[in-house]
């Protein structure tokens, strides 16, 4: 999970800058520290140009701080981040902002809270964000419960793992069928129209 984790930052920090051979700069450095798993680093290259307010890297300097790598581990300041990145429309830092505040680590914990974030991040197709708001919609913890909608939000996560997240894609089958057990056919059809006339939208 650790690798998968860093594998995807990685893939969000390159895709801010394709970098040439013999190039270097702060971005170019901070990405192949990142890369080669020298965090200190990396964080101390990275996060000056976060502060200039690039919000994919304000994410990767929250992640670092919530996961410890380069830094001392940080809740509190890793939420800071999260909602500098957050607020820009960075999904991954709104879905990341949402489990923070339902888990309550760095912030008191609040389902209303958690939810409204999961709900930006999912209205921008993160998969996660999306399950997590399914399940939400299913207990009516944070939101109204409402069936229909949380099978929606499950079926489009299901949709959108991708073949690699194949546990995650399985777990959001697995719920979705269970909503539809408690759904009338109407319900289901409704639920059905709902995910396919949905459409992402960006922040």
């Amino acid at each position: 999970m650790r690798n998968l984790l860093r594998t995807t930052l990685l893939a969000c920090v390159l895709s801010l800058c394709p970098i040439a051979p013999g190039s270097a700069g702060p971005l170019e450095d901070g990405v192949r520290a990142f890369e080669r798993g020298d965090y200190a680093t990396a964080l101390r290259l990275l996060r000056p140009l976060a502060e200039q307010g690039d919000a994919t890297l304000q994410y990767v300097v929250g992640h670092m701080y919530a996961k410890g790598w380069g830094v001392p581990q940080d809740d509190a300041v890793a939420v800071e981040w999260y909602r500098k990145a957050a607020e820009q429309g960075d999904a991954s830092a709104q879905h990341d902002l949402g489990v923070m505040y339902f888990l309550g680590q760095g912030v008191p914990e609040d389902d209303a809270a958690a939810a409204e974030w999961y709900r930006k991040a999912a209205e921008q197709a993160d998969a996660s964000a999306q399950f997590n708001l399914g399940l939400m919609h299913a207990k009516g913890q944070g939101v109204p419960q409402d069936n229909a909608v949380a099978h929606k939000w499950l079926n489009l996560a299901a949709s959108r793992f991708p073949a690699s997240e194949w546990n995650q894609r399985d777990s959001a089958v697995k719920a979705r069928e269970a909503i539809a057990t408690l759904m009338t056919p109407a319900q289901i059809a409704e639920a059905q129209r709902l995910a396919r006339e949905w459409k992402p939208k960006k922040e």
